[in-house]
């Protein structure tokens, strides 16, 4: 009985660390190559305005998109592959707990009769106000 359990347990281990990896690695050698370019740049030069916001630099606006439009493992491999400091993962992760995954979440609330707009309407809202207060606090502290 035991011994059914730790391989069942160590089969789902592997199955949830192959389904993450198909996730996170490719995104991280995405973003790792286009740091090697001048794109990371122009993004972050783009985004460096609205990023100060949330005292947060102008490529994190890269893993905020990746985990409002994908989902949040596409986000922690861009993280890995930025390197940003643990204020931004931290603001980052604030506002992405709100925010995550807003079109499959999206379409979830739908079919539950929830408007839609009014739903991402209030992630929004929310990630924004917990990036700015955090960002600010955590950069009075830093």
């Amino acid at each position: 009985m035991l011994i059914n359990s730790i391989k069942t347990g160590f089969k789902k281990g592997l199955e949830t660390t192959w389904m993450l990896g198909k996730i996170i690695i490719p995104v991280y050698f995405i973003i790792t190559i286009l740091k090697h370019t001048v794109i990371i740049n122009w993004i972050a030069d783009a985004f460096r305005p609205i990023m100060a916001l949330f005292n947060l630099s102008g490529e994190a606006a890269i893993v905020l998109v990746l985990g409002n439009v994908l989902n949040l493992y596409a986000a922690i491999g861009a993280i890995k592959a930025i390197e940003l400091s643990p204020l931004e993962v931290t603001v980052i992760a604030m506002m992405l707990s709100f925010s995550h995954s807003l079109l499959v979440e999206t379409a979830v609330t739908k079919k539950l009769g929830i408007s839609g707009f009014k739903v991402v309407a209030v992630r929004l809202m929310l990630a924004i106000a917990s990036g700015v207060i955090l960002g600010r606090l955590g950069g009075l502290i830093s």
